[in-house]
């Protein structure tokens, strides 16, 4: 008796245990804009392959995420890193399955979704459906037949109608939705805040602070 009970003890604890535990990202994908990666560009002088506006690229968000991942699941993923800000300006006819074969290939675990501030003006509902049902497309092709994590953020610069769009589409996805609309009125988390810079967009982006803070609410909501 004292055997059979002490393995039913056993057995729920196990169960308790495994649904509790925490899964492992092996592969991340990051989908963004500048935000997440820009290269060399001289005419705006800009020098890094990495985040914009962040000092190094150990301090833009995808890194400080990435580590912050690796040091809480005891082992670091393979990450793919792609700048889709041409899938942002020009949404309605993107070509998903021509452009990010290797994103889509990639078969990412988790997938962290981090565009919108290079998308048009949304002037009215029909646009937004349309941003809606091409990101939901686009999302739908980099899940394909598995189920991922999948983590959308809002735009840096907070845009009401933009915000709701990628909301809805994330949530169609079963996708975690991280909402960063307060980091755009924290002026200390803008890059001049940290330094000079020449020009005026490239310093009007995520500083090391900024960065670090978008990484914080992906983790934060990633752990929920």
């Amino acid at each position: 008796m004292r055997s059979l009970l002490r393995l039913l003890v056993i057995s729920v604890i196990t169960i308790v245990s495994s649904a509790s535990a925490q899964p492992v990202f092996k592969k991340v994908l990051f989908l963004g804009n500048s935000i997440t990666k820009h290269g060399p560009k001289a005419d705006i002088d800009w020098s890094g392959n990495w985040g914009m506006a962040a000092s190094e690229e150990a301090k833009d968000y995808v890194h400080v995420f990435t580590k912050s991942l690796a040091d809480k699941q005891g082992t670091a993923p393979e990450v793919l890193v792609k700048n889709i800000a041409d899938f942002e300006r020009a949404y309605a006819e993107y070509d998903i399955a021509g452009k990010l074969k290797e994103p889509v290939g990639f078969k990412a675990d988790l997938i962290v979704l981090a565009i919108g501030e290079n998308v048009p003006a949304l002037k009215s509902p029909e646009e937004a459906s349309k941003l809606q049902a091409s990101v939901t497309q686009l999302l739908k092709a980099i899940k394909g037949d598995r189920i991922p994590t999948i983590l959308v953020r809002s735009c840096f610069w907070a845009n009401e109608v933009k915000d709701g769009a990628l909301k809805k589409a994330c949530d169609e996805l079963g996708g975690i939705y991280v909402d960063l609309s307060t980091l755009s009125k924290d002026k200390s988390l803008y890059g001049r805040a940290e330094r000079e810079f020449q020009h005026a967009g490239v310093a009007n982006h995520p500083g090391d602070k900024g960065m670090a803070a978008i990484a914080e609410a992906l983790m934060k909501a990633l752990s929920k």
